[in-house]
């Protein structure tokens, strides 16, 4: 069983060394380019392939990660609607795909917070973790339905879903990193790479948004 485990740790660690590699190098190349997409999709397969693997890892026997499990599930929400946020650019409404991604991570949410309280009051930190995620899962879902009503939607605003998503994935992906090799308490690991991720997002987002588009073209 440990052999077993082990394969997958290894498994999982080179598929994410793949996204992570692949990830910070779709920032670097020309958007939209040949490389970007093919670098876009390698950072996917890598992410999804990771973090699927790393969810029954987190549950087995000497191996619990409750850390490792909630990046897992909350990295696989991003990259899939990262990538459906691509349709948008020639759709205006959302199929059962879409509010199927969005719906499960909501209902997760739920389910995070609600678990969140109750390890909360039974004296357990972890019960931070479970707030912090879920209540960016339940706003990242319900922001998702509110852009899904929007029949008229702005101009680049699938490129605008696209960047936060796919960016907050790389976070993600980037903060289990520095946290498994600087520890699970050091605050440097957790605040980094999402203070720096931020300002790229809000860089990008400002660069693409609707009005500048608009005054430009």
């Amino acid at each position: 069983m440990e052999k077993t485990i082990t394969l997958l740790i290894y498994i999982h660690a080179f598929f994410g060394g793949i996204g992570l590699i692949t990830g910070l190098g779709s920032i670097v190349v020309k958007k939209g380019g040949k490389l970007h997409k093919t670098m876009g999709k390698l950072f996917s397969i890598g992410m999804l392939t990771s973090s699927l693997i790393s969810i029954p890892i987190s549950w087995m026997p000497n191996h619990e990660n409750i850390l490792l499990f909630l990046i897992g599930v909350f990295t696989i929400y991003l990259v899939l609607s990262g990538q459906r946020a691509l349709t948008f650019k020639t759709k205006t409404n959302a199929n059962w795909v879409d509010r199927t991604i969005s719906g499960i991570m909501f209902l997760f949410s739920i389910v995070m917070i609600v678990f969140g309280v109750y390890v909360l009051i039974n004296n357990n930190s972890n019960g931070i973790l479970l707030l912090v995620f879920g209540g960016f899962g339940l706003l990242f879902s319900v922001k998702d339905f509110i852009f899904y009503k929007k029949l008229e939607k702005p101009k680049m605003s699938w490129l605008i879903l696209h960047l936060g998503k796919m960016n907050g994935a790389l976070i993600a992906s980037i903060t289990a990193f520095f946290v498994a090799g600087m520890g699970f308490k050091n605050l440097v690991a957790w605040i980094l790479p999402s203070v720096l991720g931020t300002i790229y997002i809000m860089y990008w987002k400002q660069k693409v948004k609707p009005n500048k588009v608009n005054k430009t073209s």
